[in-house]
C-alpha cells in the first residue's frame, strides 16, 4: 500500500462517528457540479492536457505548462531547422544547467505571482528539497498564497497539511473542507479521496457521485472504486458502464500520435 493511501486510511479512521456535513458553506449543488478540467489545453498542440504528473511539465523559464508530447517533439527555428541544443518548446529559452538555476528561475516567477512557481517552492519547503530547509509553516503559507492565485493543487496540499499536522494542528474538518475546494476546481485525486471518505462512513450514494465525476475528469482509480461498489451491490451495472464510458471519452480527448511517441520513448513522458 502506498504512503498516500495509508494516510488517507488514517483520515478515514479519524472520521469514525464524525458527520461530514460540518461545512455547510459548500452546498451539494456546488460540490457535485461537474468542474472544469484541471489544466488548460497545451499551449502548443492545443490538445487537452493529461492529468497525471508525467503527462506535462511546468517550465520555470516562461511559467508555462506543456504536454509531454510537445516537450519530446523537436523544436524548430524560424527557418524550419531543428534546434540541436535543449530549449523550452514554448519560449525557446535554454534548459537550466544546474539545480540552483532552476530554483533561481522559480524565485523570479514567484516575484510576479506565478501560482505554480509558488506551489513548487511550497513543496520544496515541505520536503526539505532542492537546498531548502524543511519548514512546514512556510510551505503552508506558500500553499495558501498559490491557492489564492489559482493553483488548484495547492488546495490539496493545504488539506494534506491539516490531515498530517504539518505546520498546523490536525483538523479533520478543514482537511475535508480543502479537499472539497480542490475537487470543485477540478482536482480529480481530491475528488476521489472525498468519495473514499464518504464510502468509508457508509455514504455509498455520495461516494458514487464523486467517483463518477473523477472518472469523467480522467482519474482511473475512481473506476476501481466504482467496480468495488458494483461488486458490493452499491452501484448498478449501468453506472459502472457509464463510468467506463466517461473515462474513455477523456482518453479520446488527450490521445495523440506525438504523445504516444513520447510515451514509447521514455516512462517520464507517460500520459495515461
Amino acid at each position: 500500500m502506498s504512503t498516500s493511501n495509508t494516510k488517507l486510511n488514517d483520515l478515514c479512521d479519524n472520521l469514525e462517528g464524525c458527520k461530514l456535513d460540518v461545512e455547510r458553506k459548500i452546498s451539494d449543488e456546488e460540490l457535485f457540479k461537474q468542474p472544469p478540467p484541471l489544466y488548460d489545453d497545451c499551449p502548443i498542440c492545443f490538445e487537452r492536457m493529461p492529468i497525471i504528473p508525467t503527462g506535462s511539465k511546468y517550465k520555470s523559464c516562461c511559467g508555462t505548462l506543456i504536454c509531454s508530447g510537445c516537450i519530446y517533439a523537436p523544436v524548430y527555428d524560424d527557418q524550419g531547422n531543428v534546434i540541436v541544443e535543449q530549449v523550452c518548446a514554448f519560449c525557446r529559452a535554454p534548459f537550466p544547467s544546474t539545480l540552483a538555476e532552476v530554483t533561481e528561475r522559480e524565485m523570479k516567477r514567484m516575484e510576479v505571482n506565478d501560482a505554480q512557481a509558488i506551489q513548487n517552492l511550497g513543496c520544496n519547503y515541505r520536503e526539505g528539497a532542492c537546498g531548502f530547509t524543511q519548514d512546514y509553516k512556510k510551505a503552508l503559507e506558500l500553499f495558501h498564497r498559490a491557492a489564492e492565485l489559482g493553483c488548484v493543487k495547492a488546495y490539496t496540499n493545504i488539506s494534506n497539511a491539516y490531515n498530517h499536522g504539518e505546520g498546523v494542528e490536525v483538523d479533520i474538518k478543514k482537511t475535508v473542507y480543502y479537499y472539497k475546494l480542490a475537487a470543485m476546481k477540478g482536482d480529480v485525486m481530491a475528488r476521489c479521496n472525498l468519495g473514499t471518505i464518504e464510502e468509508h462512513v457508509g455514504n455509498e450514494d455520495r461516494a458514487l457521485k464523486h467517483y463518477l465525476i473523477a472518472a469523467k475528469g480522467g482519474y482511473s482509480k475512481s473506476l476501481k472504486r466504482i467496480q468495488i461498489l458494483y461488486l458490493k451491490g452499491h452501484a448498478t451495472k449501468e453506472e459502472y458502464t457509464r463510468a467506463l464510458r466517461l473515462y474513455q471519452e477523456y482518453l479520446s480527448e488527450i490521445k495523440s500520435d506525438q504523445r504516444d511517441k513520447a510515451a514509447a520513448a521514455h516512462e517520464r513522458y507517460r500520459y495515461y
